[in-house]
C-alpha cells in the first residue's frame, strides 16, 4: 500500500509538470473506485487551473484557483502516471486528466480501492477532518505525543497508525520507527517515559525523512510512460524480514499479528514490556 513517503514522492514528481496548467479534458473510464467518482467530474474539472499540488496525510490535493480541490487517494494499488500524447491507455487506467501542455495525468488502480473526491479548502472533505498533525511538522512533538499517550493502555505500534493521533504513519514505517526507538510494539503507550517518547518522535521523523529522500531518485519516472511513480527500494530494518537476522544484533526478526496487521520486531533490541 502506498504510504506517506510514496505519496509525497508522487506529489513532488508530478508538481513541476502540472502546476499552473489548465485542464483541457477529463475522462472517467471507470467510476467504480472505493467511493464512486462523481458523475460530472469531467465537466467539474474542465478549464480549471492547478494552482497548488499539496498533500494531507495520504491524500494528494490538486488545488484550483478558486480554492476548490481534487482529492486523490491511491488506496492499496493506485498510482499516478504522467504520459505524453498518444500513449495507449492501460487496462486499469480509470481516470485521465489532460493538461494544456499536452501531457495527461492518468490514475491507475488495479484493485480500485483508491478514490477521487472533491471539496473546497475552506470546507474540507469529511475524510480530511479530525486528523492528527503531520509527522514531519513542528506540531508533532514529544509534548504532543506524551499528551496523546498519557492515559492510553493500547499497544504503541497500532496507536502510531491511528490517523487521529498522527497522520501518514502506515504499517511499514510504524514497524521501522518502533525498532529504531528500541520499543517493543506491544508496549502499552501510557508506560513510555518522556525520554522514550522523544526517541519515538525522532525515529518517526527520521525514517519518513529518509524514505522520502530515497524516493527522490525515482522522480524522473513521472515523465516516462512505463515509470513506477513513488515506489523505491529501501533497506528496511525489520518490516517483512521475519526469521532474518537483525541488522543490529543478528537475532532472528519475529513476525506477529498485532491489531490485525503484520508486525515485525527484534526480541533482543526491542525487549517486551515487563
Amino acid at each position: 500500500m502506498p504510504e506517506l513517503p510514496e505519496v509525497e514522492t508522487t506529489r513532488r514528481g508530478i508538481e513541476p509538470h502540472v502546476l499552473g496548467q489548465r485542464i483541457c479534458r477529463a475522462i472517467v473510464h471507470d467510476p467504480r473506485l472505493r467511493w464512486p467518482v462523481r458523475a460530472d467530474l469531467p465537466e467539474w474539472l474542465y478549464n480549471r487551473r492547478i494552482d497548488a499540488v499539496e498533500r494531507r496525510s495520504k491524500y494528494l490535493l490538486l488545488r484550483f484557483e478558486n480554492g476548490e480541490r481534487l482529492l486523490i487517494h491511491l488506496g492499496m494499488s493506485g498510482s499516478l502516471r504522467l504520459v505524453e500524447p498518444g500513449v495507449p491507455k492501460k487496462k486499469h487506467d480509470h481516470v485521465e486528466i489532460t493538461l494544456e501542455n499536452g501531457n495527461t495525468l492518468r490514475y491507475h488502480d488495479p484493485r480500485r480501492f483508491g478514490a477521487l473526491l472533491t471539496d473546497h479548502q475552506e470546507t474540507p472533505h469529511e475524510r480530511l477532518q479530525n486528523l492528527g498533525p503531520e509527522p514531519l511538522s513542528m506540531e508533532f512533538s514529544t509534548d504532543y505525543l506524551c499528551t496523546q499517550f498519557h492515559s492510553r493502555k493500547a499497544p504503541v505500534k497500532p496507536l502510531l497508525m491511528n490517523a487521529a493521533i498522527v497522520v501518514g504513519v502506515g504499517n511499514i514505517y510504524a514497524n521501522e520507527a518502533v525498532f529504531l526507538a528500541r520499543v517493543h510494539p506491544r508496549t502499552p503507550a501510557h508506560t513510555l517515559s518522556l525520554a522514550t517518547v522523544t526517541l519515538l518522535v525522532d525515529a518517526i521523523k527520521d525514517v519518513l525523512t529518509r524514505a522520502i529522500a530515497q524516493g527522490g531518485t525515482t522522480l524522473r519516472d513521472f515523465v516516462r510512460e512505463d515509470g513506477q511513480p513513488g515506489y523505491f527500494k529501501q533497506t528496511l530494518a525489520v518490516y517483512d524480514r521475519g526469521d532474518q537476522p537483525c541488522r543490529v544484533c543478528s537475532s532472528p526478526i519475529v513476525r506477529m499479528v498485532l491489531a490485525q496487521r503484520a508486525t515485525y520486531f527484534c526480541p533482543v533490541c526491542q525487549p517486551g514490556p515487563a
